[in-house]
């Protein structure tokens, strides 16, 4: 039986090449996003270039009193998950941040608040199953605040710490929670950043980004690399 997972987050760029990678792989893909036209646009894209089944579902961080009702449906649309990955969040603007706390909060809540309200949903299924993966993006800003990006380091170091305690817990269900923490990528979030000219895209790390590791728990990339160095859901 081919593997399933559930990709949250689906339309990122980091989460785009995962879904192309593990297709190829014949994994059956569950994706989710808050654009689900542009989701289901690459579901049906995904299914016609590899043959896999593909499912679409409208996925809103933010909105986490829905959170339960779409991971029941995620689970529903093929009757298990064997994985997940949380691909989503936002990099707002450091400086509006600083002068608007409505603008801080939003940050704070699609990057850290919203993972923790999904991840908990994931995390007792598959506590309950005694099986399967939990990938988490984070990033290397979580290591330590710097005050060009500290309201979204700071989100995202509440996100390591969160799964660290998790990875904890699930360890005695079999349960494998793996921390993705990536460097600069060249993706849509990064768009009209300044970034180094050599920087790789999503596309030239696609095939280590899925590549097989032993039991991984936490995984960071090179400052100037691609999506991820090594880590799998497998």
């Amino acid at each position: 039986m081919a593997p399933t997972y559930a990709i949250f987050g689906a339309t990122s760029g980091i989460a785009r090449a995962v879904i192309a990678e593990l297709a190829r792989r014949g994994t059956t893909l569950v994706l989710a996003g808050r654009n689900l036209p542009e989701v289901e646009r690459i579901a049906a894209d995904t299914h016609l270039r590899y043959g896999v089944p593909t499912h679409s579902l409208a996925f809103d961080a933010c909105d986490l009193s829905s959170h339960g009702a779409v991971w029941t449906a995620a689970v529903a649309c093929t009757g298990r998950l064997d994985g997940i990955l949380v691909a989503f969040g936002t990099l707002t603007d450091q400086k509006q941040a600083e002068q608007d706390v409505a603008a801080a909060e939003a940050m704070l809540a699609s990057n850290y608040v919203g993972v923790v309200s999904l991840v908990t949903h994931a995390a007792n299924y598959f506590e309950k199953e005694r099986r399967g993966v939990i990938g988490v993006i984070s990033s290397v800003a979580s290591d330590r605040g710097r005050q060009s990006n500290y309201i979204y380091g700071s989100a995202k170091a509440g996100v390591t710490a969160f799964c660290q305690g998790l990875r904890q817990r699930l360890f005695k269900s079999g349960v494998r929670v793996v921390t993705i923490k990536p460097g600069i990528v060249d993706t849509p979030m990064t768009y009209g950043m300044k970034l180094p000219l050599w920087l790789p895209g999503r596309s030239a790390s696609r095939g280590t980004l899925c590549a097989p590791c032993t039991a991984p728990t936490a995984t960071s990339t090179p400052r100037f690399s691609g999506a991820s160095s090594c880590w799998s859901f497998g």
